[in-house]
């Protein structure tokens, strides 16, 4: 399932699922729109309030001076957050409304590289405490997954993260790069916005 088709079944009072800026406005961040001024001079993560494309298109990292509001219509301003990027999945049970942890991930980025380009994802075994926000969900759902960065949830998906699958380790491959896999891994595979598919092993 995509982010798009997941609008579709969605419960109309969950949709601020898919607003960035809704979500980071429930969680106590530090956030706004368009047309409202940075409160200091500082970095902020700057992105779609929604993007249903999803891999990070239109996210970046940008030095804000205070009182700057002149960002592009359908964009937020958030504070940065530090630290590992994880990424989440929970298996709902619609009729107990119980949530248990499913695959996590945890992705490295160099520092040079846009936001959206990862150089690698991993499997991991890190237990997340279950965020209250998704206890409050009018609508029944089997999957949402989650991301966090320094354990500060920064995005919400009523799907399954699904790039993994068995592997213990993927890295996406990018246009412009040879799909000529390491010793060990495959290639799949897999286009999406600038990638074309992943080394998986």
């Amino acid at each position: 399932m995509y982010d798009h088709d997941a609008w579709v079944k969605c419960h109309p009072d969950d949709l601020w699922i898919f607003d960035k800026l809704i979500l980071a406005k429930k969680l106590g961040y530090l956030c706004g729109p368009a047309e409202v001024a940075v409160p200091e001079s500082n970095n902020y993560v700057v992105r779609p309030c929604v993007n249903l494309a999803g891999m990070g298109i239109g996210a970046e990292l940008r030095f804000l001076e205070k009182g700057r509001w002149d960002l592009e219509p359908g964009y937020f301003w958030c504070e940065a957050f530090e630290g590992r990027h994880l990424s989440v999945d929970y298996a709902i049970n619609i009729n107990s409304r119980t949530i248990e942890q499913g695959v996590t991930t945890e992705g490295f980025r160099s520092v040079a590289n846009p936001l959206w380009k990862f150089d690698k994802w991993i499997r991991v075994n890190d237990k997340l405490k279950i965020n209250f926000i998704l206890t409050k969900l009018k609508g029944s759902y089997e999957h949402i997954n989650c991301e966090f960065v320094g354990g500060k949830l920064i995005e919400m998906h009523l799907r399954p993260n699904t790039d993994m699958g068995e592997f213990n380790e993927i890295i996406p491959v990018w246009e412009d790069e040879l799909a000529i896999p390491p010793k060990n891994y495959i290639y799949v595979e897999d286009k999406d916005y600038n990638r074309i598919g992943f080394f998986k092993r």
